[in-house]
């Protein structure tokens, strides 16, 4: 069944792969074997959905738009293809088996939310394979004090190690998008540096601190000098001079803080 059937909404954001090329050096990198539980996120028009489907025996996947997940249902035989008519964001991950492999080509509109969403169950999947905007993938991966390092390089980083495998060029879509593309790899950290922290708690904090950029720490965190003394922390600092486990220690002493009344 070809995507073309389907004229891509602009409301989900889609944009169907169609370059055979990049699919199989897709699932290369996915490398799925056949005992996985593998889900797939955003289908669409099924290219990457068959062809992880010549590679194991079963699949699972989500797809918001009721057309697509309709003709995916009439294409394969819910032994093989089991599809979820529901938007991912609002999905529980936390209810799929232990060591659940995720993969899927995200709508770039949303992406970011996404990936928030799925981070808070990274203690239940093996890996996430994603195509995403360059850009995102830049900040995803970005070591701190540089430019693209912001929000989304501080949570994702503190619940995964991650890898940029390779770009993809927006000809292998349909439409083309007007941005590039590439492909990342997830895989969440066995050490866990949030250990029991609140994890609200930290989302909070780090999204105060970036949400004035170009403010000093001093301005942007509820730290007193004591703290800043403690943590070994400059307060002239801003938010992107903080390496992930930096902000873990604050949520660390702000956590005890809390607990002791102080």
């Amino acid at each position: 069944m070809s995507e073309q059937r389907h004229r891509p909404r602009k409301r989900f954001g889609q944009h169907f792969l169609h370059d055979r090329g990049v699919v199989q050096k897709i699932v290369d990198a996915v490398a799925p074997q056949p005992q996985d539980h593998m889900v797939e996120i955003g289908p669409g028009g099924g290219a990457l959905t068959r062809a992880l489907l010549e590679r194991i025996p079963r699949l699972q996947a989500i797809e918001i738009d009721r057309d697509l997940a309709a003709r995916l249902q009439e294409e394969f035989s819910s032994e093989r293809l089991s599809v979820l008519c529901a938007d991912a964001l609002n999905f529980d991950f936390g209810a799929l088996p232990q060591d659940s492999r995720i993969v899927g080509n995200l709508p770039y509109n949303i992406s970011t939310p996404i990936l928030f969403h799925l981070a808070r169950w990274a203690n239940r999947l093996r890996d996430l394979h994603f195509m995403l905007q360059r850009e995102v993938v830049d900040r995803m991966v970005a070591a701190h004090s540089t430019p693209a390092y912001g929000r989304l390089s501080v949570m994702l980083q503190t619940r995964f190690r991650m890898q940029r495998l390779f770009r993809v060029p927006a000809g292998a879509f349909t439409p083309p998008p007007k941005v590039e593309s590439a492909i990342v790899r997830l895989v969440p950290r066995a050490d866990n540096p949030l250990g029991k922290l609140d994890p609200r708690q930290f989302e909070r904090l780090v999204a105060g601190a970036f949400s004035a950029r170009r403010k000093t720490l001093r301005n942007s965190l509820s730290l007193g000098p004591a703290d800043y003394e403690a943590l070994s922390l400059d307060p002239k600092l801003r938010a992107e001079n903080l390496s992930p486990e930096d902000y873990v220690r604050i949520a660390g002493r702000l956590s005890a803080t809390e607990e002791s009344g102080n």
